[in-house]
């Protein structure tokens, strides 16, 4: 029986591929339509329950019009079906409607609409330029994430049994009264018309607080995560206490939009209690006045007083339900700030898959600035034939990382466009153009997972002899076999820590080449690849290197210009331009921008004594 509930909603069943919409109706609606036959039998299992507790003061009133009119007996011999029905209907029917109820909340849509929501909106999230993220605290987008899946189902949920039961209950406990003396029911009239202007002086107010109190909260997890992120940086520069004040400022500004939450939600329970003295006392004195002067029976009292009372206790549970709907409300609205978003950097709808056939890359009249007008890249022209080796060279800033930034296709040219093979990489899909790329960073950045995974990452498909092979032609088994982390895994099943904090630089480089070993794309780009190992490991890698790069269209950037010396051409650039092109000793022979790095790079000594050999 579990089983079955369990299985009608699967939370990673492919999503659509478009974002959810920015409205918050048609943002809950792109969700809840996905699981809408469940929503649908909440409605239907709650307005029976909410029927289904209307009947228990009707039974009340009924039993004490029988004892109060009948001997024993007679109840007992004439009215024994209609007390049996009574029964039946608590202990059997109420029951199993509210197990079918239960069913549905907790074995369908809590884990099934919960997570449905968190793998959708993790899975358009991380389709996301990578813009996108520099632009955020990571920790807080992840809040987000996982925050926003409980609060919307949560508030579906509570709308279906709060909101639905009161309408249902109350509608009902109206026509019921009125039905045995429109009098009756004035109390209830008049106590709904309180509650509904309660509800929109208050509500409003609650959304907008419980909306500051979810901003609030995801900027205070951004800033402990931030913490968490860079702990090293803090431990370095012993700043823990402006780590402190960085937290504590918003950790104190949380506190007081929480406390301003608070004082509205305790006002309103205030106003809400009073409210329902007063439906207890006038239903009392109006059924005891109807039944002093002879208009209504003792069992008519005794059905309005239990009502009454029951519609006050469950005014409060509704209450909290409302402002826990609005709450959650809150919340999702803040994550949608991150997860109803365009995509930035997405495919266009006629994107190809990249066909790399050689490894041509040309770049035509391109421009780009980051969206300044200053500029950082003016005008770059540059053809690189397939299999060739090209060295990016210059000074810091002069627009090395933004080609290959540009090539990655992580940002769009302003004008200008860049091809492989003849195909613009505007028109291809993203991931065949970074499957046909294989990149090796200055900053190596791990996954929180084994060795053999972050290998692998390279080549899904890829044996652990493939593993074992790559990991040889990286120079890393001479530490990887010594691995073990803090549960005792070893070797390749040890586990490198978030972003690769167990290992030292020169062994994440040489997993990250590992990685792009196994890739084994016929683009390479190479950003200061070995800046991270010692000479003797270097010396090894760059041996392995001239291996890796045979057949392949190279693109090296490096600041140690005696890494790059043999490559076929240097691309020497400063200020956002092309200023030389030509071989190490060409472009030493001409005396300009590269030989002046050059020169200073090997000590002022001869560029002759410097020359390396060919």
């Amino acid at each position: 029986m579990f089983r079955f509930f369990e299985r009608l909603l699967e939370p990673t069943s492919l999503p659509p591929d478009s974002p959810p919409p920015a409205g918050l109706t048609a943002f809950y609606w792109h969700y809840v339509k996905q699981a809408r036959g469940l929503v649908a039998a909440l409605f239907v299992t709650g307005s029976v329950v909410a029927l289904l507790d209307l009947l228990v003061p009707v039974f009340i009133g009924r039993i004490v019009t029988l004892v109060s009119s009948f001997t024993p007996e007679v109840v007992v011999r004439e009215h024994w079906p209609e007390l049996l029905f009574m029964a039946l209907v608590q202990l059997c029917l109420r029951p199993t409607v509210l197990l079918t109820q239960n069913l549905i909340t907790n074995q369908a849509v809590v884990p099934g609409l919960t997570n449905l929501i968190r793998w959708q909106s993790h899975w358009h999230v991380v389709r996301q330029g990578w813009s996108f993220f520099q632009n955020d605290f990571a920790g807080r987008i992840a809040n987000r994430i996982m925050q926003t899946g409980p609060s919307l189902r949560e508030s579906v949920i509570l709308a279906n049994q709060a909101v639905l039961y009161i309408l249902v209950y109350g509608g009902s406990a109206i026509a019921l009264l009125a039905t045995t003396d429109p009098r009756l029911a004035v109390p209830v009239i008049a106590w709904f018309a309180g509650y509904a202007v309660l509800l929109r002086v208050f509500v409003p107010r609650l959304r907008d607080r419980s909306r500051a109190v979810s901003e609030m909260r995801s900027a205070l997890t951004g800033r402990v995560v931030d913490s968490y992120t860079n702990i090293l940086t803090v431990k370095l520069f012993a700043r823990p206490r402006d780590e402190d004040a960085f937290v504590r400022s918003s950790l104190d500004e949380h506190t007081e939009t929480y406390r301003a939450l608070l004082r509205l939600m305790t006002a309103f329970t205030l106003a809400l209690s009073t409210m329902n003295a007063g439906l207890v006392v006038a239903m009392g004195a109006d059924a005891v006045w109807l039944w002093s002067v002879g208009e209504v029976p003792v069992g008519t009292v005794a059905m309005a007083l239990p009502l009454a009372w029951q519609i006050s206790n469950m005014s409060g549970w509704i209450a909290n339900s409302i402002t826990n709907i609005f709450e959650n409300v809150g919340t999702v609205q803040d994550g949608m700030k991150s997860i109803a978003v365009p995509r930035v950097m997405g495919d266009s709808r006629e994107a190809v898959p990249l066909r790399v056939t050689a490894g041509a890359v040309r770049f035509e009249d391109v421009h780009f600035g980051y969206g300044t007008s200053r500029g950082v890249l003016q005008g770059i022209d540059l053809a690189i034939a397939p299999g060739e080796r090209i060295g990016l060279v210059g000074p810091s800033g002069a627009g090395k990382s933004t080609i290959v930034n540009l090539l990655l296709h992580f940002f769009k040219v302003e004008a200008g466009r860049i091809l492989i093979d003849g195909q613009d990489i505007a028109g291809v899909t993203q991931e065949s153009l970074r499957a046909g790329i294989a990149m090796v960073t200055q900053d190596t950045s791990l996954l929180h997972r084994s060795i053999r995974e972050n290998i692998r990452y390279g080549k899904p498909n890829a044996s652990d002899g493939e593993i074992r092979d790559a990991a040889i032609k990286a120079h890393a088994m001479d530490f990887i076999e010594g691995l073990e982390d803090w549960q005792g895994r070893r070797g390749f099943d040890a586990q490198v820590g978030e972003r690769g904090v167990k290992l030292s630089g020169g062994q994440r480089q040489r997993i990250a080449l590992a990685r792009v070993i196994l890739k084994n794309a016929p683009i390479l780009v190479l950003d200061e690849a070995t800046s991270a190992l010692d000479s003797e490991v270097e010396a090894a890698i760059q041996e392995q290197l001239g291996t890796l790069m045979e057949g392949r269209t190279v693109i090296a950037i490096a600041h140690r210009l005696s890494t790059i010396a043999r490559m076929d051409r240097l691309v020497v650039m400063d200020l956002g331009r092309i200023v030389e092109v030509g071989t190490h000793a060409d472009l030493l022979a001409r005396g300009g921008v590269y030989a002046r790095l050059w020169r200073r790079q090997s000590g002022g000594f001869d560029t002759e004594n410097a020359r390396i050999e060919e």
